[in-house]
């Protein structure tokens, strides 16, 4: 598949550049994609940043250098885009425990970080049944908070978020008004060089009667690919969601959008094996 050659040119040009100041835009663009759809999908298959990525690739090689005891640390620490030899020995004993002077003596254990490479593993696992539907923009209102995705922080802390607010009465209020689309989780400014994203509890409108302090997110006019979740919450829409970047996006020509994501819960027991809810997520045709 095109996908997978384009992902590994992508990994090929960091190899060739590695001690380049490499940004992520140039990254994406030997895949073809743009930078925020190559970075989301880049975590989604890989578990780490593009950033992330680069930085273990570069202190491993580095770490070659350093026990070659050729040239001087100072020297490789600007090789490999370090500007001061504090900053090289920090990043290096984070990655391997140990500082590039101890990793000089004989015996010292450090991390070799191998390239990697993308390839087609096929499962036996059921098919990704989705829809695809066009919508006109809209406003979503709700109660936000700010989230990273670092060491799936994201995947714990949103469920203890959705606690409190019932326990606070907030989706209470946001039910009196709600719309077809139900009560809504979204996912907007996503930063995802910073792992970082806003998480808003909502239902479409722009106020809430009785609370003082809410948000207002804009949902733009776009098209949607909607996948149905099958199970109980949260496991069940946190499992379909890593499924959709790590395998629907490869599988397909579409690529994100760079809009708010929505997760629409239905009425239901969310605590049943058949409860169903929805992910919409926004797209574009390559």
């Amino acid at each position: 598949m095109s996908w997978i050659k384009n992902m590994n040119n992508a990994l090929d040009y960091i190899e060739e550049n590695i001690k380049k100041d490499i940004k992520s835009e140039d990254v994406a663009k030997v895949a073809y994609a743009s930078k925020y759809h190559f970075l989301r999908i880049f975590n989604a298959l890989t578990g780490i940043t593009l950033g992330e990525y680069i930085r273990q690739r570069r202190l491993s090689l580095a770490a070659k250098e350093v026990v070659d005891n050729n040239k001087k640390i100072i020297d490789i620490a600007y090789d490999y885009g370090y500007e001061t030899p504090e900053a090289f020995s920090k990043a290096f004993k984070r990655l391997h425990k140990i500082t590039p002077s101890q990793a000089r003596k004989m015996g010292k254990k450090l991390k070799a970080i191998p390239p990697m490479s993308f390839q087609i593993t096929v499962k036996g696992e059921s098919r990704m049944d989705y829809k695809i539907v066009k919508k006109e923009g809209f406003k979503v209102v709700g109660v936000s908070r700010h989230y990273t995705t670092k060491n799936g922080e994201n995947f714990r802390e949103i469920p203890k978020f959705w606690c409190e607010m019932h326990e606070n009465g907030i989706v209470e209020k946001l039910e009196k008004e709600v719309s077809d689309l139900g009560i809504l989780g979204v996912c907007y400014n996503y930063n995802e060089e910073q792992e970082e994203f806003d998480y808003m509890i909502a239902r479409e409108g722009d106020k809430i009667e009785d609370l003082e302090d809410y948000d207002v997110v804009d949902v733009p006019s776009c098209t949607f690919a909607i996948f149905e979740s099958i199970g109980p919450i949260p496991e069940a829409i946190q499992k379909i969601t890593k499924k959709i970047y790590a395998e629907w996006f490869p599988a397909t020509g579409y690529e994100h959008a760079k809009g708010p994501e929505l997760e629409v819960y239905l009425p239901g027991n969310m605590d049943a094996e058949d409860y169903k809810c929805e992910v919409w997520i926004p797209i574009v045709d390559k």
